[in-house]
Order: structure tokens, then C-alpha cells, then sequence
């Protein structure tokens, strides 16, 4: 029998949008706000700030105040932080596995669509792995 009572917190740390695309920018190091609101482009300044603190709070990402004029912030993922990236991993495993295209359902093609996106594109033009 599968017991699954603790993947709630999984869920939950994940439950930030953009969490995972935050995570898996940090996994290549740290980063001030700024470099990773640039590389994380498609994400609001304000909804990056809230994912982060969502992250800091639950053990995941480390902030750390570098006294500088202006004052910079430099963000990293804790050693909890690189071990959820294993969670994230089998994520990314098990999504590649079972892709819509490997089933005879095509993937979204955006040029015939006029560049719309749908409900079924996660991170438009965003390209990330943690494998």
C-alpha cells in the first residue's frame, strides 16, 4: 500500500506559482533579485518577490542582505533546497515520460495558433531542466 501523507509539503512548496522556474534558476547558484528577475523574465516583479519569500519560509531558498549602496539581496537554494531538486527531478522525469505526444495527442504547435497560448502551456519560452 502507497502512503502519501507527506507529500502534502511537497505540494505545498510547489503550490507558489513560478516556485519550481525559481528553484530551478537558484540550482545553478546564487543570484541577487535582479539577475533573477532578469532570467526569470516572464515573472512580475511583485509575484517574484512573493514566491521567494514563500520559499525562504519554507526552507528552500536562503536571503542573504549584502551591505552595498544601494543594498543588494542574494538569494540561494539551502542544502534542504538541493535536496527537494530530487523531488523535482522525478517530476521532470515522469512529465517527459508521459508527454501528450508520445500518445498520439500532438504538442501545442504555436505558430498555427498564432502564437496563443493555452491551458496546456506551462512556461512559454522558457526552457529549464533539472536533469
Amino acid at each position: 500500500m502507497y502512503d502519501f501523507k507527506h507529500i502534502c509539503t511537497v505540494l505545498q512548496i510547489l503550490g507558489a506559482k513560478w516556485a519550481f522556474l525559481v528553484i530551478a534558476q537558484l540550482a545553478q547558484g546564487p543570484k541577487r533579485f535582479n539577475q533573477l528577475h532578469r532570467d526569470v523574465a516572464v515573472v512580475k516583479t511583485q509575484s517574484l518577490t512573493n514566491v521567494l519569500r514563500h520559499l525562504e519560509l519554507s526552507g528552500i531558498v536562503s536571503r542573504t542582505v549584502i551591505p552595498t549602496v544601494p543594498v543588494s539581496v542574494e538569494y540561494a537554494l539551502t542544502a534542504k533546497g538541493m535536496d527537494f531538486l530530487d523531488s523535482l527531478t522525478a517530476m521532470e522525469r515522469w512529465a517527459k515520460k508521459w508527454e501528450p505526444s508520445r500518445f498520439g495527442r500532438p504538442k501545442p504547435n504555436r505558430q498555427a495558433a498564432g502564437n496563443k497560448l493555452n491551458s496546456r502551456d506551462v512556461t512559454p519560452g522558457i526552457e529549464f531542466s533539472f536533469l
